[in-house]
């Protein structure tokens, strides 16, 4: 009998049933369905306005005109090259800082893996 420390999606079976397993052997991944948030990148120029609380809009193609809402939990103290699945309107490689975002508001509309464009709450009034 396997117990899984939380509820979530089965993601991957990494053995079938009836296979032999070493102690510490992974056998299931499951996603974990709560907190909801989002991996975002900031470039160096706007990384002075990414501190932890500070408040998200975060856009989907599939509702553009109602932004979900969130805040920054999580700032990376190092930078990285900015990784191949980020789309940026000139797709230039840069040196960016992982963000993590805790939504606040998030439905089952709001899936993972989807693209989302991530603005500053105060940048969003200015528009």
């Amino acid at each position: 009998t396997l117990i899984a420390p939380a509820n979530g999606p089965l993601l991957t079976r990494a053995v079938e049933p009836g296979s032999m397993l070493n102690a510490g052997s992974t056998v299931l991944t499951l996603s974990l369905t709560r907190p909801v948030w989002v991996r975002a990148y900031v470039d160096e120029r706007n990384l002075s306005q990414t501190q932890p609380g500070r408040d998200i809009l975060l856009y989907t193609d599939g509702r553009p005109d109602k932004p979900y809402h969130g805040k920054i939990g999580f700032v990376s103290p190092t930078a990285e090259f900015t990784p191949k699945t980020v789309e940026t309107p000139d797709l230039r490689t840069d040196l960016v800082y992982r963000l993590r975002i805790i939504v606040t508001d998030a439905d089952d509309a709001l899936r993972q893996g989807m693209p989302v464009t991530v603005k500053f709450n105060d940048e969003a009034r200015h528009e």
